[in-house]
């Protein structure tokens, strides 16, 4: 696929700033699910179209999930 000229992209709308979230909770597996890829890998700001200050709360909420066992570490 080609990009055509003079046609910016649209800019990703960070979730938890649409949704008026303050801080991310490693409890909610079920909305932290969606930032995992289907090996396990998080996904990065640029794809998941997060803010900085929430994609730094994310990591920390995945980490915390999984060491949890609420999220698995890799996908076999």
């Amino acid at each position: 696929m080609r990009k055509e000229r003079g046609r910016k992209p649209r800019k990703k709308v960070c979730t938890f700033c649409a949704e008026k979230i303050a801080t991310v909770d490693y409890k909610e597996a079920s909305r932290l699910k969606r930032y995992i890829t289907e090996r396990g890998k998080m996904l990065p700001r640029r794809i998941s179209g997060n803010c900085a200050k929430h994609q730094r709360q994310l990591t920390t909420a995945v980490k915390r999930a999984r060491i949890m066992a609420l999220l698995p570490f890799t996908i076999e």
